[in-house]
């Protein structure tokens, strides 16, 4: 049975394709919905994001968002799908939240990244982000890029720090603590 939303043909008209050695950065898919909610319910995977497991229904609506920041502002988040495999493995791209959060992300690009625990360590992270950046940056060179990360994921700002981001200010999301980091023009 088809989607009845049409997402396999529709999203990609949206979405650029980018590749790098070991992966392929596409529009999400309905079809990563089984696959993307199963690392939602890895505690290894949302330990960071929250600390709490998604539904399918949650996740569906953060794949329908971020869809929707490719139609709404010209830029989103790329699902990750692993070359050797064809499985979806994560998603790395760049969101405008309006988070509540001070200070301030709003008009922001924030950038964003997950990978699946059982690929960690690969330099996949790295490989996603760096496509990324590679795509936005000439698109929008004046804007201000900015990502939160959990002060316990030091996997994550290690990574962030390879790319130029720096700590800006802490702050309380969600009523956990936030590393909030920026990277330079």
């Amino acid at each position: 049975m088809t989607h009845p939303l049409s997402l396999l043909t529709a999203a990609p008209l949206l979405v650029p394709l980018l590749e790098t050695p070991d992966l392929l950065l596409r529009a999400p898919l309905a079809t990563d919905l089984p696959e993307f909610t199963a690392l939602a319910n890895d505690p290894a995977f949302y330990r960071f994001l929250g600390n709490k497991p998604q539904t399918e229904e949650e996740v569906w609506r953060r794949m329908l968002g971020q869809l929707g920041h490719w139609a709404m502002f010209g830029y989103g988040a790329w699902s990750i799908e692993e070359k050797a495999t064809g499985r979806y493995c994560g998603s790395v791209g760049f969101f405008d939240f309006q988070r509540d959060l001070t200070p301030s992300l709003k008009g922001t690009l924030e950038a964003g990244w997950t990978i699946a625990p059982r690929l960690h360590g690969r330099g996949y992270a790295t490989q996603a982000i760096q496509a990324a950046l590679d795509w936005i940056t000439p698109r929008f060179p004046a804007e201000r890029i900015t990502c939160i990360i959990d002060p316990d994921n030091i996997a994550s700002l290690a990574v962030a720090r390879k790319f130029g981001f720096s700590e800006f200010a802490r702050a309380t999301y969600h009523n956990a603590p936030i590393v909030l980091l920026e990277r330079p023009r």
